[in-house]
């Protein structure tokens, strides 16, 4: 029995909950990426590799998560 002042363990992710995060966190670095595109600062902006690269990982995630949302 654990004891009370601990938090109970969630239960581990399912693979469709795991491929909804990674499409959150590939469409994030995407926006950013694109919001810094116009930015005043250089340091701050990226360039089209980046910005390509950013979008093809986003591509590939919404990929894997329709794949895992299949019904068998």
């Amino acid at each position: 029995m654990p004891p009370r002042n601990s938090p109970a363990t969630p239960p581990p992710a399912t693979p469709q909950e795991t491929a909804v995060e990674a499409v959150l966190t590939c469409f994030d670095a995407y926006a950013r990426i694109r919001g810094a595109r116009d930015s005043l600062l250089t340091a701050g902006r990226g360039g089209p590799r980046d910005e390509e690269r950013a979008f093809n990982d986003l591509q590939q995630a919404i990929t894997q998560l329709r794949t895992v949302s299949r019904p068998r």
